[in-house]
């Protein structure tokens, strides 16, 4: 696949800040625990003990939470709600769709857990509504990115060609794509793309 060599510049420098600020991201976030009191042991978080009962008195009672709420909060609940059945069917098709089409291509699967990151709910300051909320915004959040990236990843096996013009909040994998109008490196290149795909499935 042939490239244009600033890109290829550029896309290697973003890569690098990329691990760069991962890695600052996973330092910070260290230091935010031992600043809030918290660790993670295999997932859960736990709080030391006095720092949980503090955060405790912020917790403000269901009753007036709800009295508190203005009317366009309580009005249109039902509708933020019912979203949850058409989020569930999604990801039960993707996990499905991935679990029958990825294993017949070979096209390495995405790991659910990666995208769905429920914790917020262990916040002791948090009433059972706003629990429920986070569970719901971290479920629903996860839940379109880990759809994203499957599909990302159907694109690249099947159509992995840029488009004509720049689309706004394109995917990460589009990068690597074969140039609009360059059929040569398409015919050339897909069938290699997807052999390193079986090898990484394999692997």
């Amino acid at each position: 696949m042939d490239s244009n060599p600033r890109i290829e510049e550029l896309l290697q420098r973003l890569q690098a800040t990329e691990q760069e600020l991962a890695k600052e991201i996973d330092r910070v976030l260290e230091e935010k625990r031992r600043q809030f009191h918290y660790s993670l042991r295999k997932g859960r978080v736990t709080f030391e003990r006095n720092w949980k009962q503090l955060q405790r008195r912020y917790r403000q009672g269901l009753l007036r939470y709800i009295a508190g709420a203005p009317a366009r909060h309580i009005l249109t609940a039902p509708v933020i709600y019912a979203m949850i059945v058409p989020i569930a069917l999604l990801d039960l098709s993707v996990s499905l769709y991935q679990a029958i089409c990825f294993r017949a291509y070979r096209i390495p699967r995405v790991p659910r857990s990666r995208y769905l990151v429920i914790d917020r709910h262990q916040l002791p300051y948090l009433n059972a509504i706003e629990k429920l909320n986070c569970v719901y915004c971290g479920y629903g959040n996860g839940v379109m990115a880990y759809a994203r990236e499957i599909v990302a990843r159907t694109e690249q096996y099947w159509c992995p060609i840029k488009h004509a013009r720049r689309a706004a909040g394109a995917h990460h994998r589009t990068d690597h794509f074969f140039e609009f109008g360059d059929a040569e490196s398409y015919r050339e290149g897909l069938k290699r793309m997807r052999r390193q795909w079986e090898q990484e499935a394999e692997g």
